[in-house]
This record gives C-alpha cells, structure tokens and sequence, in this order.
C-alpha cells in the first residue's frame, strides 16, 4: 500500500512552488541555496517529503515572505479576506493551477508589475466582465 503524502505537505510545497515561480527561480537555484539537489526542491514541492520547521524558516529567507505564507489558504481553514491584491474566494489551488500554465504566469507577473492600486481594481474588474459575459454565453448555448 503506498503512504499517500499529509495534505498539508502538499499544500507547503505548492506553497514553496507558487512563491519560486512569482520569483522566477529555478528549482536548482533554490535547492543550490538550500545545499540541496533540484530533486529535493521537486520532492518537497510535491509533498512527498516534508519540510522541517528550520529548512521552511531558510525557505522564507531566501523566497523573502514570511514563513505564514505558507501556510495561507490552507483547505478547510476560514480566510480573513483579500491580501496583496487577490480577491476574496480566491484559493490556493486555483492560485498554483494558474500559475503551473505559462500564460498564468505570464499574467501573475505581470500584474503584480502593476503599482497603481486603481489600475489593478480595472483589470480585476475587466476579467471578471469577460467571465461573466462567457458565463452569459454558455447559459444561452445550453438552454438553462
């Protein structure tokens, strides 16, 4: 029977993954950072070995959040509301499923390139009428 990794974990390590990827950074720089192979980095990234508390700490340094980063979002935990940008709802594995696409990525990055708080609320604002009008249009094309 295969042990199946703690779903916290694997919740960490996407952490770890979202956050290297924002950065743009490699899985053998950072392991290189740590003193580790990549496939350390590839191995706690996907939960399958955990991260101890003083490796996460050097994680946080050398990511530069702090170590609660890691643990936002976690499933089945209330969140307070928005932070840095992303809107309420907003969960991690949407979060790391877009950010796992080349063109999510692209788009993350460069909308936290974006300064001016009230362009960042249009282009919110732009995406959600953009989905809401495919919604629209998916409703009529099934008949509902």
């Amino acid at each position: 029977m295969t042990k199946r990794p703690n779903p916290i974990d694997v919740h960490v390590g996407a952490r770890v993954r979202l956050r290297r990827l924002l950065l743009g950074m490699s899985q053998e720089k950072l392991g290189e950072q740590l003193g580790l192979t990549f496939q350390q980095v590839q191995k706690y990234e996907k939960g399958v070995n955990r991260i101890g508390a003083s490796r996460l700490h050097q994680i946080s340094e050398i990511l530069s959040v702090p170590v609660s980063f890691f643990f936002e979002d976690l499933p089945g935990q209330e969140t307070s509301g928005a932070a840095g940008g992303v809107e309420e709802g907003a969960s991690a594995g949407y979060m790391i499923d877009i950010i796992n696409t080349s063109d999510g990525l692209g788009l993350v990055k460069a909308y936290l390139e974006i300064n001016d708080p009230v362009v960042r609320r249009r282009i919110v604002d732009l995406v959600r009428a953009i989905a809401g009008s495919h919604a629209e249009e998916a409703l009529l094309e099934t008949g509902s």
